[in-house]
């Protein structure tokens, strides 16, 4: 038993320190097999960031004695967000929408989205997910706020794992393929436990945001498949970004 709580937590802080910029011991190796079992630990990778993100609404919230300024707020949380993953997500959301939205053929679209340069389709898309997490933060029920900042990078590495395990891979090689080949049905069946374990008990407005986000994963996950015969690195980046705006977007039906 203490064998496999230890390589639980191995593949844990593999993905961690892949998925974000926080580190708890130096990784040498990064194994193919690794990579694939941290996928069904996705969700509580996002709890840690959610976590991480609540707290520094908590620190708005004393410092302002409760009335924190929501233009200031919104703006330093999804900026926090960022620098917390390094803006790996980010990049994948660019390169994906620059493919689909410039790309004429499945070729075109995968060459596009390898090019390391910035088109403008994936200006577009940074701009106006930044924005709609901005607005949707500032609309926000203030009481529903911190349990908002918590479910969104779960059911947001939800989507990540749905996009990851139930979707071919679209290249022959890349470092979503290690992802990919190592995942399956029942690690998105672990995964999707697992954030039901850490959602269901904040109520229904967490559970509606994670179910909305993980729907909008599978019809964007299927409609990119559609495209490029299967789904990269990069759109993994970009499921999860969409689909957090997706699950904020749904806290708005609990707004009075």
């Amino acid at each position: 038993m203490r064998g496999l709580l230890a390589g639980i937590f191995q593949d844990f802080v593999t993905g961690l320190q892949f998925l974000t910029r926080l580190r708890i011991f130096a990784e040498s190796e990064w194994s193919p097999e690794r990579f694939g079992r941290s996928v069904r630990l996705f969700p509580l990778i996002g709890a840690v960031v959610g976590s991480l993100l609540a707290a520094l609404y908590g620190v708005f919230s004393f410092l302002r004695e409760g009335r924190p300024p929501l233009h200031v707020m919104a703006v330093s949380l999804v900026l926090a967000d960022i620098l917390l993953t390094g803006g790996m997500h980010w990049d994948g959301l660019m390169d994906t929408m620059d493919g689909l939205l410039c790309g004429q053929s499945r070729e075109d679209t995968l060459a596009i989205m390898k090019d390391s340069r910035v088109g403008s389709g994936g200006v577009m898309a940074f701009a106006v997910i930044i924005f709609s997490k901005v607005a949707l933060l500032m609309a926000m029920n203030q009481a529903l706020l911190p349990i908002a900042l918590f479910s969104m990078p779960v059911a947001g590495r939800m989507a990540m794992v749905i996009g990851v395990s139930l979707f071919p891979y679209a290249r022959s090689k890349g470092l979503g393929k290690d992802f990919a080949v190592y995942s399956g049905r029942k690690t998105c069946l672990i995964a999707g436990l697992l954030s039901l374990s850490l959602l269901g008990p904040l109520g229904p407005a967490a559970l509606a945001g994670l179910a909305a986000a993980a729907v909008f994963a599978i019809l964007f996950a299927r409609h990119v498949a559609g495209v490029l015969g299967g789904l990269t690195g990069d759109v993994y980046g970009a499921v999860k970004e969409l689909s957090e705006v997706v699950c904020l977007a749904a806290y708005l039906l609990f707004l009075q």
